[in-house]
């Protein structure tokens, strides 16, 4: 199978040289993204290799040499070791070195970062600032940094950075391209991105090695635009058959959101599965997602997408039917147990057992394709705009900013 048919070698090439020269040939400088590190902590604590300075809202500077700072929220109010502060924030800043901080205790700790070293609290190792925010009972941790350090903090958790460079390059420009999306429309929101699957799995320097300084410098500055704009860039692992359209999983029209072919992940480990999962663990969390469902007698797909996922399921239950789109269940069960929505059920009974195919909502870039299109020779530009069909590649400094995508009804099949 010819996967760009439809683009002559010059195109192609071309689709390569001017990745190349936006990379190599502008200088500019990078917005700052700020990343939601974890949100309803109670503690944070900090230290920087050298000197690390905390300001406060009125512009006030502490500076600690050699010393960790412990920031807490009790009741309404804020205290920086031990020492109530007036305001609802603090500023931590490194300068140029990493800033390690420590989050723990206080509720969820959304999302789950790199380790833990010390007494049950998650660890995060840095660079931009910090800024620790009182919202709620809780704190806020939110990131400050570089768009280009923020891809390189994206990499090794979203790809494994031993795959082909033009891959680790494709995937470089749709994280940032992802970024910079939800950047220029986050208003009045605290931060633009989270740090986990919700987003992109942001991992701050953990992870980062040569080959992806390497991708991110080669790409510098490039994303993937439409009509002039960043894209919704959205990406998953594993497709395993035709990729998904926007409409279906999120409602959104979004043009260069469309299916397409990818035969390319067949090495994937993702690319076929069986799982089981508890009736009784479904009916709990739609409880808990505040869906008034009762004891489930049954539950079967209701129809499917172009692609041939399960686009709704219907669920009868002792006090009526429920219907429900394919990814509700996914989230309702939780997505490692059932990965994506191209399935079938194979029994019913006290236990749901599936089998499937492919990994994530399928929208977008396929990981597991891309890595094998760049093994077969494709730039990173030619693979981009294989998976976004209909965009082209820009440069951050020229984008202009996106307009929020239309919602539709979901299609009917």
């Amino acid at each position: 199978m010819t996967v760009f048919a439809g683009l002559s070698v010059l195109r192609i090439l071309g689709l390569l040289v001017g990745g190349l020269a936006l990379a190599g040939g502008t200088a500019y400088a990078a917005p700052a993204i700020r990343v939601l590190l974890a949100s309803d902590v109670q503690r944070v604590e900090a230290r920087a290799s050298h000197v690390l300075w905390v300001t406060g809202e009125k512009g006030n500077a502490r500076v600690y040499r050699n010393a960790a700072v412990r920031i807490e929220r009790h009741g309404q109010n804020l205290f920086l070791d031990g020492t109530r502060i007036d305001g609802e924030q603090l500023i931590l800043r490194a300068g140029h070195q990493e800033l390690t901080i420590w989050l723990s205790q206080g509720g969820k700790q959304d999302p789950k970062p790199s380790s833990s070293p010390t007494d049950g609290s998650l660890s995060w190792q840095v660079k931009g600032f910090v800024q620790v925010i009182a919202r709620g009972n809780g704190l806020l941790v939110v990131n400050h940094v570089d768009l280009e350090e923020y891809v390189k903090g994206v990499l090794p958790g979203e790809v494994n950075p031993a795959w082909h460079l033009e891959m680790l390059k494709a995937q470089a420009v749709a994280a940032r391209t992802y970024a910079l999306y939800h950047h220029m429309l986050s208003g009045a929101r605290d931060y633009d991105v989270v740090a986990g699957t919700q987003d992109q799995v942001y991992q701050g320097r953990r992870g980062v090695d040569a080959r992806v300084e390497q991708a991110v410098d080669a790409t510098r500055g490039v994303v993937v635009t439409y009509e002039g704009a960043p894209i919704y860039a959205a990406f998953s692992s594993t497709a395993a058959g035709l990729t998904e359209d926007a409409a279906v999983v999120w409602s959104k029209d979004l043009p260069y959101l469309k299916g397409v072919e990818c035969p390319f992940d067949l090495e994937s480990p993702y690319y076929q599965w069986k799982t089981s999962f508890k009736v009784e663990t479904l009916e709990r969390n739609l409880r808990r997602q505040g869906v008034d469902v009762g004891t489930i007698a049954a539950l079967t797909p209701l129809s499917y997408s172009r692609s041939g996922r399960v686009a709704t399921l219907r669920l009868l239950h002792s006090k009526g039917e429920l219907i429900l789109r394919g990814e509700e269940l996914r989230r309702a069960v939780g997505y490692t147990v059932v990965p994506s929505t191209q399935f079938t059920i194979d029994s019913f009974g006290d236990e749901v057992v599936l089998s499937g195919y492919g990994n994530g909502h399928a929208v977008g870039l396929c990981q597991w394709g891309a890595k094998e299109l760049a093994e077969l020779g494709y730039s990173y530009g030619s693979i981009l705009r294989y998976y976004y069909p209909g965009t082209e590649l820009g440069h951050v400094s020229l984008a202009k900013a996106p307009l929020p995508p239309p919602m539709v009804a979901a299609p009917a099949f």
